[in-house]
Protein backbone atom coordinates (compact mmCIF):
# COMPACT_ATOMS: atom_id res chain seq x y z
CA UNK A 1 0.00 0.00 0.00
CA UNK A 2 2.60 1.89 0.84
CA UNK A 3 4.53 1.72 -2.62
CA UNK A 4 1.05 2.23 -4.43
CA UNK A 5 1.03 5.64 -2.36
CA UNK A 6 4.68 6.90 -3.12
CA UNK A 7 4.25 6.12 -6.82
CA UNK A 8 0.74 7.76 -7.15
CA UNK A 9 2.44 11.02 -5.35
CA UNK A 10 5.73 10.88 -7.51
CA UNK A 11 3.54 10.61 -10.84
CA UNK A 12 1.31 13.66 -9.56
CA UNK A 13 5.25 15.48 -8.96
CA UNK A 14 6.19 15.16 -12.18
CA UNK A 15 2.86 15.94 -13.91
CA UNK A 16 2.98 19.30 -11.83
CA UNK A 17 6.71 19.64 -12.73
CA UNK A 18 5.88 19.21 -16.45
CA UNK A 19 3.11 21.84 -16.12
CA UNK A 20 5.02 24.49 -14.86
CA UNK A 21 7.99 23.84 -16.95
CA UNK A 22 5.49 24.22 -19.73
CA UNK A 23 3.99 27.05 -18.51
CA UNK A 24 7.47 29.01 -17.79
CA UNK A 25 8.67 28.29 -21.21
CA UNK A 26 11.56 26.65 -19.68
CA UNK A 27 10.51 23.29 -21.74
CA UNK A 28 10.07 25.21 -24.93
CA UNK A 29 13.06 24.13 -26.90
CA UNK A 30 15.62 27.36 -28.66
CA UNK A 31 16.90 26.69 -32.20
CA UNK A 32 18.76 28.41 -33.59
CA UNK A 33 18.16 28.72 -37.78
CA UNK A 34 22.40 29.02 -39.09
CA UNK A 35 20.95 28.36 -43.18
CA UNK A 36 18.49 29.61 -44.80
CA UNK A 37 16.31 26.74 -46.99
CA UNK A 38 19.06 27.37 -49.94
CA UNK A 39 22.00 27.10 -48.03
CA UNK A 40 20.66 23.84 -46.06
CA UNK A 41 19.89 21.91 -49.29
CA UNK A 42 23.10 23.42 -51.04
CA UNK A 43 25.50 22.69 -48.28
CA UNK A 44 23.50 19.82 -46.26
CA UNK A 45 20.94 17.81 -47.82
CA UNK A 46 22.04 17.84 -51.55
CA UNK A 47 25.80 16.77 -50.87
CA UNK A 48 24.83 14.14 -48.72
CA UNK A 49 22.07 12.67 -51.15
CA UNK A 50 24.86 13.01 -53.70
CA UNK A 51 26.79 10.55 -51.57
CA UNK A 52 24.49 7.85 -51.76
CA UNK A 53 23.49 8.03 -55.61
CA UNK A 54 26.98 7.51 -56.24
CA UNK A 55 27.35 4.67 -53.41
CA UNK A 56 24.50 2.57 -55.82
CA UNK A 57 24.21 1.13 -59.32
CA UNK A 58 27.27 1.50 -61.90
CA UNK A 59 28.18 3.87 -64.77
CA UNK A 60 29.24 3.30 -68.22
CA UNK A 61 31.78 5.50 -69.77
CA UNK A 62 34.82 4.95 -72.72
CA UNK A 63 36.56 2.55 -70.35
CA UNK A 64 33.69 -0.04 -69.28
CA UNK A 65 31.02 -0.10 -66.70
CA UNK A 66 31.73 0.56 -63.12
CA UNK A 67 30.11 -0.97 -60.19
CA UNK A 68 29.56 1.99 -57.47
CA UNK A 69 29.02 0.19 -54.66
CA UNK A 70 31.23 1.23 -51.59
CA UNK A 71 33.95 -1.60 -51.38
CA UNK A 72 35.29 -0.71 -47.69
CA UNK A 73 33.79 -0.57 -44.48
CA UNK A 74 34.81 3.04 -44.55
CA UNK A 75 32.47 3.27 -47.73
CA UNK A 76 29.79 1.79 -46.47
CA UNK A 77 29.94 4.16 -42.94
CA UNK A 78 29.98 7.04 -45.30
CA UNK A 79 26.90 5.69 -47.23
CA UNK A 80 25.12 4.75 -44.13
CA UNK A 81 25.71 8.38 -42.35
CA UNK A 82 24.64 10.22 -45.50
CA UNK A 83 21.28 8.46 -45.38
CA UNK A 84 21.08 8.98 -41.89
CA UNK A 85 21.74 12.70 -42.46
CA UNK A 86 19.08 13.08 -45.54
CA UNK A 87 16.57 11.31 -42.52
CA UNK A 88 17.18 13.94 -39.76
CA UNK A 89 17.23 16.68 -42.80
CA UNK A 90 13.65 15.14 -43.30
CA UNK A 91 12.99 16.07 -39.70
CA UNK A 92 14.63 19.26 -39.16
CA UNK A 93 12.64 20.80 -42.47
CA UNK A 94 9.31 19.72 -40.31
CA UNK A 95 10.17 22.09 -37.56
CA UNK A 96 8.58 25.78 -37.43
CA UNK A 97 12.22 26.94 -38.73
CA UNK A 98 11.68 25.56 -42.63
CA UNK A 99 7.72 24.41 -42.64
CA UNK A 100 6.55 27.64 -41.38
CA UNK A 101 5.10 30.02 -43.77
CA UNK A 102 4.89 27.05 -46.26
CA UNK A 103 1.66 24.77 -47.51
CA UNK A 104 0.85 21.37 -45.81
CA UNK A 105 2.38 19.31 -48.61
CA UNK A 106 5.89 20.76 -46.97
CA UNK A 107 5.51 18.22 -44.22
CA UNK A 108 4.52 15.52 -46.36
CA UNK A 109 7.54 16.00 -49.02
CA UNK A 110 9.31 16.44 -45.68
CA UNK A 111 7.93 13.03 -43.78
CA UNK A 112 8.93 11.16 -47.48
CA UNK A 113 12.32 12.15 -47.00
CA UNK A 114 12.87 10.79 -43.15
CA UNK A 115 11.27 7.68 -44.85
CA UNK A 116 13.26 7.39 -47.65
CA UNK A 117 16.35 8.25 -45.69
CA UNK A 118 15.90 5.27 -43.22
CA UNK A 119 15.06 2.53 -46.20
CA UNK A 120 18.40 4.65 -47.38
CA UNK A 121 20.37 3.67 -44.40
CA UNK A 122 19.14 0.61 -43.71
CA UNK A 123 19.77 -0.54 -47.34
CA UNK A 124 23.55 0.69 -46.63
CA UNK A 125 23.60 -1.25 -42.71
CA UNK A 126 23.09 -4.21 -44.73
CA UNK A 127 25.68 -3.87 -47.17
CA UNK A 128 22.70 -4.42 -49.57
CA UNK A 129 23.21 -3.18 -53.74
CA UNK A 130 20.14 -3.96 -55.05
CA UNK A 131 18.32 -1.97 -52.01
CA UNK A 132 20.63 1.02 -52.23
CA UNK A 133 19.96 1.11 -56.17
CA UNK A 134 16.29 0.63 -55.58
CA UNK A 135 15.76 3.15 -52.72
CA UNK A 136 18.03 5.83 -54.66
CA UNK A 137 15.86 5.90 -57.30
CA UNK A 138 12.81 6.58 -54.82
CA UNK A 139 14.73 9.47 -53.11
CA UNK A 140 15.27 11.01 -56.51
CA UNK A 141 11.61 10.94 -56.55
CA UNK A 142 10.80 12.34 -53.72
CA UNK A 143 13.51 15.09 -54.01
CA UNK A 144 12.51 15.86 -57.68
CA UNK A 145 8.72 15.92 -56.93
CA UNK A 146 9.23 18.72 -54.20
CA UNK A 147 11.52 20.31 -56.10
CA UNK A 148 8.10 20.56 -58.39
CA UNK A 149 6.18 22.28 -55.89
CA UNK A 150 9.09 24.38 -54.51
CA UNK A 151 11.53 24.88 -57.50
CA UNK A 152 15.31 25.79 -56.76
CA UNK A 153 16.02 29.21 -57.63
CA UNK A 154 18.51 30.36 -60.39
CA UNK A 155 21.68 29.38 -59.26
CA UNK A 156 20.64 26.66 -56.39
CA UNK A 157 21.60 23.32 -57.25
CA UNK A 158 19.04 20.82 -58.55
CA UNK A 159 19.17 17.31 -58.22
CA UNK A 160 21.88 15.40 -58.97
CA UNK A 161 24.09 18.15 -60.10
CA UNK A 162 26.72 18.15 -57.87
CA UNK A 163 30.72 17.23 -56.74
CA UNK A 164 30.23 15.52 -54.14
CA UNK A 165 33.05 12.45 -53.75
CA UNK A 166 31.84 8.91 -54.01
CA UNK A 167 32.55 7.02 -50.97
CA UNK A 168 34.52 3.34 -51.92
Amino acid sequence: MKTGLMLLAGAALLAGCNRQAADDGAAKPSYVKVHDIKQLMATVVQPQADVFWKSSGSVSDEKGTHDLTPTTDEGWLRTRSAAATVTEMGNLLQTPLYAEGRKKDWIEFSKALVEIGKRAEKAAADKNSDAMFEVGATMYDVCTACHQMYPPKAGEIPVGNTTAAQPK
